[in-house]
């Protein structure tokens, strides 16, 4: 007999609410939730293959354990007696720093994945960190820590009432949104021009989204910060610049103006191969918008100058006055964000705290580059030890790590490393502890990161919709386990983990006069915290101390997690709205906007006024029905049009003699792959595009569909050493290649 149950998308950042269709426990099908207050019905297909996903059969169900070399099936008490037994010698040993940590994007998807890590970090004092975040978004942390004073200080286009939209380097009808939460964003584009906006895309490639534009540019790849600067001088030359309400808020203007003087449209246009009119047209038109919003995605970031071209948008945004404002763009308010606190000077973001220890790249955020963790493992210098430990949480770098092939051979090499996957894949298969989460139908649910980016304030939250099998262990066990294996607590209770984070969040909260239990006994609100879990109670107990909670019964009619289970549909909390000072952690208090960081960068973008690649360069792409490497081995979500093909413009494939279908061999710095051409002038000419994920044609893997169309790993063409100096973030588009014929 079959039952229905909510439960919010973990597949991607849209967050859209789903309700599925159970039998016994299994998940037959999947639609979307029409009562959902943030979603309203809408579903992409990797949410209509939430069953598929769910049920994959080749999900890890028990722990393994490596004895003589091969991984094992083992108890739950096995693995961690393991796990317990390899990581504590190396910490005693060698120090924290040779116990290094890897985080990859699904650890974002899961509640687990957001409340646990921290405190592992945390126990654990390494410095050694390596997260998804330094291929992907880490320029847009680091360029908002430096403007706002908080990496966390995201703002987001307020899509649903902007007049003008600028996308750069962002394909949201492909990706579902990105740094942006937005259920139906395709909806929402349209819902955009058919209110008479207007939407300008700039992107090498003809995407999905460029294709609905009113005005596609495509600009040469790795050129944004070029183009941006030279919109900013626009509107400073021309007398377009206002701040507006901003004003007040605002520190460094006229310094800002005499940075980017050398940056106009003429000087750009050669390196960008954009029209100096049209550029200038670009940087007119978003000034005279009634309202207008920029936003750029990973294609701004994954490039030299991404910290330059994140910083570069907020400035646009500054400059038209549409900063913090409806219509342009907003800082979102969670439920579970900090109790708000007065406005005023914060402590300010820092760069560089530290320096990886082969080459010395600043951290940023934490963290060091995930490109330098293979010559963080096998190089030896005299700076300190190498890291020999390893704990992954649901990453997988040999395929989203520059030179995979490098790391593949480094993480042999450890003398330890356990990993938290539902799968052996291409990077868990080294492990000699794997410890598999159960399928998303049988764990709870809530956006702790994307309702920080959601362009509509909402809270939801779900409750498994399957019980946990027997055999499994929630993810949130796994994770307090591992960190009390790792931390030589090995045997304590795991439920310690969650009191322990409570007694502190409580004790830190009752001693800050804004708080809502300033002076209040943390054991006595404590006890009055819900839940059947502890993770659910850690949940209660952020929503009450949030910006919208009960403070604990000062105010009554505030968020408890008693209220949010019982709109299981969501409770919305309104549009975003302009929240200026509040969100500012600068020394200053404002909002500073050339920071010494930016300042010492741009010497180097005006160089790139002169360079001009010659030959091809390479670009990534996203399917809708992928995310990253996760979805390869779900037959619903590949075939079709979702395939790893080389793009390329038929003028390059008739200069090349390249023909549609056959294999290409591809040349980069890190190596050469195999990849059947797909010619289309879905490129501009001078570029070609290998999807981001693929290569699962490595021995010892569990991934039987994703294995028969393994495809090839774009990241083996790069060597690891092009990173944005501020950020730390992998060079992944606009990468030089060569093309010739396969034998």
């Amino acid at each position: 007999m079959s039952r229905t149950a909510l439960r919010i998308c973990p597949l991607c950042e849209a967050t859209c609410g789903l309700t599925l269709t159970i039998e016994g426990t299994r998940v037959t099908g999947a639609r979307g939730d029409r009562e959902d207050v943030f979603s309203k019905g809408f579903i992409c297909p990797k949410g209509a293959s939430f069953g598929a996903v769910d049920g994959d059969p080749d999900r890890l169900r028990t722990p393994l354990v490596r004895q003589d070399g091969t991984l094992r099936e083992a108890t739950w008490d096995e693995a961690f007696d393991a796990v317990a037994a390899g990581l504590g010698p190396v910490a005693e040993r060698y120090g924290p720093n040779a116990v290094g940590v890897v985080l990859g994007n699904p650890n974002v998807h899961t509640v687990a994945g957001a409340l646990y890590p921290p405190v592992l970090l945390g126990a654990l004092r390494t410095r050694s960190l390596f997260t998804a975040s330094t291929v992907d978004q880490m320029p847009k942390h680091v360029s908002s820590g430096l403007l706002f004073g908080d990496a966390g200080a995201i703002p987001v286009p307020d899509l649903d009432h902007t007049a003008h939209l600028l996308l750069i380097g962002a394909n949201p009808l492909e990706s579902n949104g990105s740094l942006c939460t937005a259920p139906d964003f395709p909806g929402k584009l349209k819902a955009l021009k058919a209110r008479g906006g207007r939407l300008t895309v700039v992107d090498p490639r003809r995407t999905r989204t460029a294709r609905l534009a009113d005005r596609h540019l495509a600009i040469r790849p790795g050129t944004d910060a070029l183009l941006l600067a030279a919109m900013a001088t626009v509107l400073f030359e021309e007398d377009l610049a206002d701040l507006k309400d901003l004003a007040p808020h605002v520190q460094g203007l006229e310094e800002l103006r005499s940075a980017l003087s050398d940056f106009t449209p003429e000087a750009v246009a050669a390196a960008c191969d954009l029209d100096a009119g049209d550029i200038r047209t670009l940087a007119r038109e978003l000034a005279a918008a009634p309202t207008a919003a920029v936003y750029a995605r990973i294609g701004s970031c994954t490039v030299p100058h991404g910290t330059l071209a994140s910083w570069l948008v907020d400035v646009l945004n500054i400059l038209t006055g549409n900063l913090d404002r409806p219509g342009g763009a907003l800082f979102p308010q969670a439920a579970t964000d900090r109790t708000p606190r007065p406005a005023g000077p914060g402590r300010g973001f820092a760069l560089g705290r530290w320096r990886s220890r082969v080459s010395g790249h600043p951290e940023a955020k934490g963290e060091l580059p995930l490109s330098a963790l293979a010559e963080e493992i096998d190089t030896a210098t005299a700076e300190g030890e190498p890291v020999r430990a390893l704990i992954v949480v649901a990453a997988n770098p040999v395929l989203s790590a520059p030179d995979g092939d490098r790391l593949d051979k480094a993480l042999d090499s450890l003398d330890f490393m356990v990993a938290v996957d539902p799968y052996l894949n291409e990077t868990s298969r080294h492990a000699h502890v794997v410890l598999p989460p159960p399928p998303p139908s049988q764990s709870p649910h809530h956006d702790f990161a994307f309702n920080a980016l959601a362009v509509r304030n909402q809270v939801r939250y779900s409750r498994p919709a399957v019980p946990l099998e027997p055999d499994r262990m929630a993810e949130s066990e796994i994770l307090a386990r591992l960190i009390l294996a790792a931390t030589g607590m090995h045997g304590t209770d795991p439920a310690a983990v969650d009191a322990m984070v409570v007694d502190q969040t409580l004790g830190k909260a009752v001693r800050e006069e804004h708080s809502p239990v300033h002076g209040r006994d943390p054991r006595a609100l404590a006890t009055r915290l819900t839940g059947d879990t502890g993770p659910e109670r850690r949940l209660d107990m952020m929503l009450r101390l949030g910006p919208y909670g009960d403070g604990f019964g000062a105010r009554p009619d505030g968020l408890t997690l008693a209220k949010v289970l019982a709109h299981p549909h969501g409770i919305d909390l309104g549009p975003l709205r302009p929240r200026l000072p509040g969100p500012l952690r600068t020394r200053s208090g404002r909002i500073e906007l050339l920071p010494d960081p930016i300042a010492g960068d741009l010497p180097r973008l005006r160089r790139a006024l002169g360079e001009r690649p010659e030959g091809l360069v390479l670009v990534g792409r996203r399917h809708l029905r992928s995310n990253n490497s996760w979805m390869h081995n779900v037959p619903a979500l590949t075939g079709g049009s979702n395939r790893c093909t080389l793009h390329i413009h038929p003028e390059d494939a008739d200069r090349l003699g390249v023909r549609d279908g056959e294999d290409v061999r591809i040349k980069g710095a890190g190596g050469e792959v195999v990849a059947p051409a797909e010619v289309t002038d879905g490129v501009r000419p001078g570029v070609v595009s290998l999807p981001h994920g693929w290569g699962h044609d490595r021995p010892g893997t569990r991934l039987g569909h994703a294995s028969k169309t393994p495809g090839v790993n774009v990241n083996q063409l790069l060597d690891g050493s092009l990173l944005d100096p501020l950020s730390g973030n992998a060079v992944l588009n606009g990468i030089p290649v060569a093309l010739s014929a396969s034998l």
